[in-house]
């Protein structure tokens, strides 16, 4: 790929196909188109399981005609099979039914420079295949080299880069490049009748911002032998600390609640609680969309809404929903930035870090779980209900103690918000979705009878 040029002609061609749109008899036309190239290796073992190299251009296109929309998308940019997609649109909304709501956005705010956000890393573009291959291969190769290692799930190297072209019929054009590196791998420790598995990994825009494999192989074999010789608990009521990834975890079924598109379906116990107090005042929750080198950063969202720091909730009160246009037209609201082309996705979305060290917490907590990995998917956004299986370590005066398994944990958003006692430091942007170590006061958990 050259991304310059791909990004003068992917716009050229998004602008013609705009005019054709409206040339065919729709009132309201938007087109994006995209050009990718994307690497990943799998290893195990030392040898190479899967590995896909392949660049792909794609189109999307959405027409609105007396209120009525027809969508359609091709993966063939060439003018001819795009015009044809474009009248068959035309033809297939004059069959769907009208909805009030639908549309593009009304208005578009000025435009965010993309070069600002530092989303483009050219090293990630020109990285050889060989070295994405080695980097793979070191990592699962340092993770083996502990002999309390007995197994291998797999070493990954994953980069993609990308052009985002988005054009409507009310003049907005606007491009971004983006790109992103991946580095991970999972193990096994133990024996038969105790076995353990965990992993680790980096996700950056910025090649040189990635762990290498010695960090990545260490940290995932130090996650996996903590899980050796667990022991099971009495069923008990206790303190639950929450390590990053399950912060994240929980955030991420937070996110879900709090979008306009569960709004309006009813699907969400959050949904009349707009102004009130729903977690403690140390809990602030952002959605920042414009956070320099972010994965979920971008200047624009797929309506070419620009891209927007949103605070969701602010010192424990809820603030706003995160909306694309058409959630935010059936609520009342405005959109947030947050189309992602199927709905509502993240920018950034996560709980603002607070000043302890993690070790601070756990020295805080005098008998409770540290909570590293669940199993299930036991989230009722309708209730808040939360239940799933879960793996972690038990916390004994400070410390931990053993870790501990066959467990469930269990208990309500609602609960878990206003119950949060302490926020950790250690806020790392490796997602979409994420947040620091942090203390829940009580929790249910389900282990020995």
């Amino acid at each position: 790929m050259t991304p310059g040029a791909a990004v003068d002609d992917l716009k050229s061609l998004a602008e013609r196909f705009v005019l054709f749109g409206r040339a065919c008899g729709a009132d309201e036309i938007e087109v994006g188109l995209g050009d990718d190239a994307e690497f990943e290796v799998d290893v195990r073992l030392g040898r190479i399981e899967n590995l896909v190299e392949a660049d792909t251009r794609s189109m999307g296109l959405r027409v609105i005609k007396d209120g009525k929309t027809a969508f359609a998308g091709s993966s063939d940019l060439t003018p001819e099979t795009i015009e044809g997609l474009i009248r068959n649109a035309v033809r297939r909304a004059e069959l769907a039914s009208p909805d009030p709501c639908a549309g593009l956005p009304d208005s578009f705010s000025p435009a965010v420079d993309p070069a600002g956000l530092d989303l483009y890393d050219p090293a990630v573009a020109v990285l050889d295949p060989a070295e994405k291959i080695r980097l793979a291969m070191e990592t699962e190769r340092i993770a083996l080299s502990d002999s309390r290692i007995v197994n291998s799930h797999g070493s990954s190297c994953h980069t993609h880069e990308g052009v985002s072209v988005l054009s409507n019929s009310r003049g907005f054009l606007g491009a971004y490049r983006k790109t992103f590196a991946g580095l991970n791998v999972g193990l096994q420790a133990g024996e038969t009748d105790d076995l353990a598995e965990d992993f680790w990994f980096s996700s950056e825009t910025h090649l040189d911002a990635l762990a290498g494999p010695e960090e990545i192989a260490r940290t995932a074999v130090a996650r996996t032998i903590r899980h050796l010789k667990p022991r099971k608990i009495e069923t008990q009521k206790a303190p639950v600390v929450f390590e990053p990834l399950m912060t994240g975890q929980i955030l991420g079924f937070l996110f879900g609640c709090l979008t306009g598109t569960a709004v309006y379906q009813k699907s969400t116990f959050l949904g009349e609680r707009l102004g009130d107090r729903i977690g403690r005042e140390a809990v602030t929750v952002i959605d920042d969309g414009l956070l320099p080198r972010g994965l979920g950063s971008s200047p624009f969202d797929s309506e070419g809404v620009p891209s927007r720091r949103t605070v969701v909730i602010e010192n424990g009160v809820l603030k706003s929903f995160l909306c694309n246009t058409y959630a935010a037209r059936k609520i009342g609201a405005s959109s947030t930035g947050n189309a992602d082309g199927s709905g509502v996705g993240p920018g950034n979305f996560h709980l603002r870090p607070g000043g302890d060290a993690p070790e601070e917490i756990i020295r805080s907590t005098a008998k409770g779980l540290y909570l590293v990995r669940t199993l299930g998917q036991g989230f009722n956004p309708v209730t808040g209900d939360i239940s799933l299986g879960a793996f972690g370590l038990w916390i004994e005066n400070g410390e931990f103690a053993y870790p501990v398994s066959e467990i469930t944990i269990s208990g309500n958003l609602g609960d878990f918000l206003m119950n949060i006692e302490r926020i950790g430091s250690d806020l790392i942007f490796n997602g979409s979705i994420c947040g620091p170590t942090i203390k829940v006061s009580e929790m249910q958990i389900a282990g020995r009878s």
